[in-house]
C-alpha cells in the first residue's frame, strides 16, 4: 500500500477517540470534530470494567478493562465515561463508577489467574473484590505472613493480596503456551479479558502479556500486526505461533493441535486443527495468516 493510500484510510474508531461531535485533542489536524478535549488520566478501580460500544447497558461489549489499568478519559456524561485504555489503545464507554483517581505507580502484576482482594491480611474475611491476571498493582509492603499490602488510593485503603499471586512488574513468563493452558475451561465471553470470561484474541493478548509481549486487542489487528509473519503458512507454523482466520485466532501448540477460546466449546479448549478446519472451513475459510510473537530482545 502506498503512503498516500495509507494516509487516506479512515482512522480506526477502536483505536482513536473520535466522533463527529468530539475527539481527543491529540487528533487535531487528523479528524474533523466539533470539539476537541484534553484527556484526563484515571484508572480502573473495579476488578473488571465492561467497555461498551455505546454508552448504554444494552450495548454490545467491545472489550474489558482490568483493575489498575490506566485510561485516558475524553468525556464523562450521564454516568458513562468515554475512555481509551493505555494498555492497548482501545476506545469505548465504561460506567463512570468503575473509574478511580490516578494512584501510585504499579510495582507488581497479578500472576495468578485471579486473586481475592481483602480488607485485611486474613483469608477468613469477606473478599472486597476479585483481581485478574496482568492487573497492575502498587505494593506498599510485603509482609512476612504471606500477604502484600497495596498502596492506599484516593478511594481508600489499598487492601491485601496473597503475595504468591503477584510478580514484579518486569517479571515475565516466557512460555506463553503454558500461560494460555492455565485458562483451559475458562468460559468464552465476547469482549472478555479475564479467566471469568474471555474471547479468542484476549487469550492471545493475556498470555503474551505475561511473556512481556504487547499484542493488539482484536483478532484482525493481531493478524495484521502481531510479531512477525510466517512464510509458508500453516505448514511452516510451530508451537507458539498464532494462526489467524477471519474473525478468529488460535495458538498452535504442537501435534497439529490448537488452543483457543471459542464459541463452539464456549470455553478455552484444545483440539485438533483438522477438527476445527472441518467444522469451520465452509463458513469461515482457512487460515489467512500465521504470526510469530517475538519476545523483547530476541528480534
Amino acid at each position: 500500500m502506498t503512503a498516500e493510500a495509507d494516509a487516506a484510510r479512515p482512522l480506526d474508531p477502536r483505536l482513536h477517540a473520535w466522533r463527529p461531535d468530539l475527539a481527543a485533542a491529540g487528533l487535531r489536524g487528523q479528524v474533523d470534530a466539533a470539539q476537541f478535549a484534553d484527556p484526563a488520566p484515571a484508572r480502573i478501580a473495579a476488578g473488571t470494567a465492561s467497555v461498551r460500544e455505546q454508552p448504554r447497558d444494552d450495548a454490545r461489549q467491545a472489550t474489558e478493562l482490568l483493575y489498575g489499568e490506566a485510561v485516558d478519559v475524553i468525556e464523562r456524561a450521564g454516568g458513562w465515561a468515554w475512555v481509551q485504555n493505555r494498555v492497548d489503545g482501545y476506545v469505548g464507554y465504561v460506567r463512570e463508577a468503575a473509574l478511580g483517581a490516578p494512584a501510585a505507580e504499579p510495582t507488581h502484576r497479578v500472576s495468578a489467574l485471579r486473586s481475592y482482594l481483602f480488607d485485611g491480611p486474613d483469608l477468613k474475611l469477606t473478599p472486597r473484590g476479585l483481581l485478574h491476571m496482568t492487573s497492575p498493582v502498587a505494593v506498599a509492603e510485603t509482609r512476612d505472613d504471606g500477604w502484600s499490602r497495596l498502596a492506599d488510593t484516593a478511594e481508600g485503603p489499598g487492601g491485601y493480596l496473597w503475595t504468591r499471586h503477584l510478580c514484579p512488574l518486569v517479571a515475565t513468563a516466557h512460555d506463553w503456551i503454558a500461560t494460555a493452558r492455565r485458562f483451559l475451561g475458562a468460559p468464552y465471553a465476547w469482549g472478555g479479558r479475564s479467566s471469568t470470561g474471555l474471547d479468542c484474541s484476549a487469550l492471545v493478548q493475556l498470555a503474551l502479556a505475561r511473556a512481556g509481549i504487547a499484542a493488539p486487542r482484536d483478532s484482525d489487528m493481531q493478524a495484521a500486526g502481531l510479531g512477525e509473519p510466517v512464510e509458508g503458512e500453516v505448514e511452516a507454523a510451530r508451537p507458539g505461533d498464532v494462526l489467524c482466520w477471519p474473525g478468529h485466532v488460535a495458538f498452535m501448540v504442537g501435534g497439529q493441535r490448537i488452543l483457543h477460546a471459542n464459541a463452539f466449546h464456549m470455553a478455552v479448549a484444545q483440539e485438533r486443527l483438522a477438527d476445527f478446519r472441518a467444522r469451520t472451513l465452509e463458513k469461515v475459510g482457512d487460515v489467512r495468516a500465521v504470526r510469530r510473537p517475538v519476545a523483547a530482545g530476541t528480534a
